[in-house]
């Protein structure tokens, strides 16, 4: 991830300090899932909030945390690695002021702006939280909120100004009049915060509402009651600060993020897409020019293909590395493997655990590999299965070969050097070693070395002939 200096504590007055609100189960989820665990462009929503404020370089980032905490944990320290965040346990979520204050030990005493955000909004910018900071900082603001013009705000807080347009307080949509219903400027949930005010205004907000929760959102009116400076920076973008609350947002947020992505590729990577309405494609990939993307591709997670690449109907590449010229043919399954330039696989391939095909490779129709190396120009074209495999260069596998790779117990090795033609049918009984230049007879079952320059036949393969001269 790239560093952004320009958004460095060492640029303002005081520490920036970004405090995650994670606790949630998100009941209109409907879902056993706790909400920032569900999964937007491949990673956890909680994983988009991680990796924008750590661009920030924070001084520290704190996630406050609840339901399924350990897997939400799991999923900050998948993004951002271990001892990176901090966690605070909410052991009772009573609202968002509750939530706040759960972190009261950690930050109360830490002289921070702490920056506030939700762990399911997931498409804000490091760039916007940097301009509110600043905005933050500008002002000599106790509290800074970041505000958003909604059309239908049905679900948010209400920004109630007063008559020189200034902050008045926020009302939430449950205890809001009729009047301010009609208000279209809400809360986006995001904040700037004096850190030795915050913990003192929190401490005087009361559970007088109709949930019956302590609201962070009371905090600004303290503030306000107090004379405190509070400060509004309203964004344009509604999409970007918009938290995901049902199974139909999150279903709207991927198309949004695949759309953008696909156009992406195209305006500044030079692909070629014959269908982007019915391409998915990660976010995190890197695809090169001249490639060109057929319907129903699927294209998950960080995958890096080079240029001029042809990925042809239905085919799912995940976690993969392609080559240059790479042509992946219909249907085929390609999962944390590593393709180099000018091979070729499919149709109804499937690639699987580190699979590694060297240039000029093939893999044909109905072969399987999985955890394998196919050599410079070998070909396997045909109905195969290659497990635990190490094959050389120039080599031929035959239609309906097995590497036996299962004793029951235990995974067993076949390697097959360079210039070997294996016969149709042929099953390798791991472990085995099959020499340069030699050649297995159809239906052959080899059960023990093959010496080079040999040819073997049978039921075990036995050695019939020398091929080559010492």
């Amino acid at each position: 991830m790239p560093r952004m200096s320009s958004l460095s504590n060492n640029t303002r007055k005081f520490p920036v300090d970004v405090l995650i609100l994670a606790a949630g189960l998100g009941t209109r989820m409907k879902s056993g899932i706790a909400k920032v665990l569900h999964q937007l462009d491949g990673r956890p929503l909680i994983a988009h909030v991680c990796r924008t404020a750590a661009q920030l370089e924070p001084r520290k980032i704190y996630v406050v945390v609840g339901h399924q905490a350990e897997q939400v944990q799991s999923a900050v320290e998948a993004e951002l690695g271990k001892d990176v965040a901090e966690f605070v346990q909410q052991a009772e979520q009573r609202g968002t002021g509750d939530a706040v204050m759960a972190a009261k030990s950690a930050l109360a005493g830490a002289g921070s702006t702490i920056l506030i955000l939700s762990g399911d909004v997931p498409l804000v910018r490091a760039e916007t939280l940097n301009n509110l900071l600043t905005t933050h900082e500008n002002e000599g603001a106790a509290c800074t909120i970041l505000t958003v013009r909604m059309e239908n705000p049905i679900g948010y807080g209400r920004i109630v100004r007063d008559a020189s347009n200034a902050f008045h307080r926020i009302v939430e949509q449950k205890d809001a009049s009729e009047d301010e219903r009609q208000i279209r400027e809400v809360n986006s949930g995001i904040y700037c915060f004096d850190g030795a005010k915050l913990f003192r205004a929190l401490e005087q907000v009361r559970p007088v509402n109709k949930q019956g929760e302590y609201y962070l959102t009371d905090v600004p009116e303290i503030f306000r009651t107090n004379h405190e400076r509070v400060s509004m920076s309203q964004h344009l973008d509604v999409r970007e600060v918009s938290g995901i609350n049902t199974r139909a947002e999150l279903a709207e947020f991927e198309n949004l993020v695949r759309r953008r992505t696909i156009r992406r590729l195209m305006l500044d990577a030079g692909v070629t897409f014959i269908d982007p309405a019915h391409s998915y494609i990660s976010g995190e990939a890197r695809i090169g020019r001249d490639c060109v993307i057929h319907p129903d591709v699927h294209i998950e997670g960080p995958c890096v293909i080079g240029e001029a690449c042809q990925i042809l109907h239905g085919a799912r590449i995940v976690n993969s590395t392609l080559g240059n010229r790479v042509t992946v043919k219909d249907h085929c399954v390609i999962i944390t493997s590593n393709i180099e330039d000018d091979c070729s696989v499919g149709p109804f391939a499937h690639l699987r655990m580190e699979v590694h095909m060297r240039e000029r490779a093939t893999i044909g129709n109905f072969v399987e590999a999985k955890k394998t190396t196919i050599g410079r120009g070998t070909k396997s074209m045909h109905l195969t299965y290659l497990g635990d495999a190490t094959i050389g260069d120039q080599t031929n596998i035959g239609a309906g070969t097995i590497t036996c790779n299962y004793d029951g117990k235990h995974k067993h090795p076949t390697v097959i050097e360079d210039n070997v033609k294996i016969g149709s049918d042929t099953m390798l009984v791991a472990p085995v070693r099959v020499g340069k230049g030699s050649m297995t007879a159809a239906g052959a079952v080899v059960t023990e070395d093959v010496p080079p320059g040999t040819l073997v036949a049978g039921v075990p393969a036995k050695v019939k002939k020398k091929l080559t001269e010492d």
